[in-house]
C-alpha cells in the first residue's frame, strides 16, 4: 500500500514538474524580447533586402514591444550578414536574408563559414517573386512556346547573360536549360544594368531578370517578356505565361526573402517571432508595400519555411553539382 502511495506521489510530482516547466517556458516566451531586437541585413542601405527589413521594423516594434534596429553587414552576396546571424548569441539578433543565403551558400562556396541548413533557424517567409525570362524586343517566335523552339534550334549559337556565376539568374537559366532542352552559352556580367544593355544591343538572346527591372523595360518596349519562372502566373507580371504554360515540365523557380534566427534561439522565441512576422506580412498595408518593392507577400510558419529551404537546396544543389558551379 505504501508503495502504491509512493508511486502516486512520484507521478504527481513528475506531472507538477512538467506543468511548471511548461509554464516557465510560456512565461519566458511572453517576456521575450527583453531588449532591442537587431535585424542584420547582408546588403547595403537601399537594396531590396534592406527595404524589406526596414518595412518590417516599425510594425515589429509595435508587435513585440521593443525597438527594432536594422544593421547592415554587407559583403559576399549577403553571406557576411548571414554568418553574423548564425554566430549571434545574445538571443535578440535575427536576419532578413535572400534565398541563396539560406540554401546554397556553402554549396557554391565551401569557404562560407556557416552552414545554412544547420546554423540558421527558419522563422518566416516574407516575400516571393518569379524571375522573368526576357529577350530583345525583336526576338523570334510569336509566343513563349515558339520562342523556346527557336532557342532549341539555335543551340549554342545563342547566349544568355546573368549578373555573375552562382547568381539566381545563372542557376535559374541552367535549370531551364535542363528542363527545356535549350543550350545558350552563359556570359556573366558585373550586374543587371550591364545585362540589360547587352540585351538591348542584341549581344545576348535571353536572360532572367527580377520583375521590377524586367517590367519597366518591357513596358518601355526595350525588351520582350517571354514568361515567368514560377509554376503558375504571377501577380507581379500577370500578362506573362509561366514556363509550364510554355510547355516546360517540372520547372519552378522563385526568388524569396525570409527572416531567420540563429539555430541556438529557443524554439518558443522563434515561434513567437514567426507569428508576429507572418501576421505583419499579411496585413493589407504590408502586402501593398512589398508589392511595390517587387514581392508577393507570403508569411509562413518556421516549418513551412524549412520545407521550402530544403526543397530549393536540393533542386539548385543538383544543378550546382552537375555543372560543378563555384561562386566567383
Amino acid at each position: 500500500m505504501h508503495a502504491l502511495h509512493r508511486s502516486r506521489r512520484i507521478v504527481l510530482s513528475t506531472l507538477c514538474l512538467a506543468l511548471t516547466c511548461a509554464a516557465g517556458t510560456a512565461l519566458a516566451a511572453d517576456a521575450w524580447p527583453s531588449k532591442p531586437l537587431r535585424i542584420i541585413v547582408g546588403f547595403p542601405a537601399g537594396s531590396s533586402p534592406d527595404l524589406t527589413a526596414r518595412a518590417l521594423a516599425e510594425p515589429l516594434e509595435k508587435a513585440l514591444g521593443q525597438p527594432v534596429i536594422v544593421d547592415n553587414r554587407t559583403g559576399a552576396g549577403g553571406n557576411i550578414g548571414a554568418d553574423a546571424v548564425a554566430k549571434a548569441t545574445d538571443g535578440h539578433t535575427i536576419g532578413l536574408m535572400i534565398n541563396g543565403n539560406m540554401t546554397i551558400a556553402r554549396l557554391l562556396n565551401p569557404a562560407v563559414r556557416y552552414d545554412p541548413l544547420k546554423d540558421l533557424a527558419p522563422v518566416s517567409l516574407v516575400g516571393v517573386a518569379p524571375l522573368v525570362l526576357v529577350a530583345p524586343a525583336g526576338a523570334p517566335g510569336a509566343d513563349a512556346k515558339a520562342f523556346l523552339a527557336a532557342a532549341r534550334a539555335a543551340g549554342a549559337k545563342w547566349s544568355y547573360g546573368s549578373p555573375g556565376v552562382g547568381t539566381v539568374g545563372h542557376l535559374g537559366m541552367e535549370l531551364l536549360k535542363s528542363r527545356a532542352g535549350i543550350a545558350p552559352v552563359h556570359v556573366p556580367y558585373p550586374g543587371y544594368p550591364q545585362v540589360f544593355t547587352a540585351l538591348v544591343a542584341g549581344d545576348l538572346q535571353l536572360s532572367m531578370l527580377p520583375p521590377a527591372l524586367a517590367n519597366q523595360q518591357i513596358k518601355a518596349g526595350k525588351l520582350r517578356g517571354i514568361g515567368v519562372t514560377s509554376s503558375g502566373r504571377s501577380t507581379l507580371a500577370p500578362e506573362l505565361p509561366s514556363m509550364a504554360d510554355a510547355g516546360v515540365k517540372d520547372f519552378n523557380l522563385e526568388i524569396w526573402n525570409a527572416v531567420a534566427a540563429p539555430a541556438s534561439m529557443p524554439k518558443a522565441h522563434v515561434e513567437k517571432l514567426a507569428a508576429a512576422v507572418s501576421a505583419i506580412v499579411r496585413t493589407p498595408e504590408m502586402r501593398q508595400r512589398l508589392f511595390q518593392q517587387g514581392w508577393q507577400a507570403m508569411g509562413s510558419s518556421p516549418e513551412a519555411l524549412g520545407n521550402r529551404i530544403r526543397s530549393d537546396a536540393q533542386v539548385l544543389g543538383n544543378i550546382i553539382r552537375a555543372q560543378q558551379i563555384k561562386a566567383e
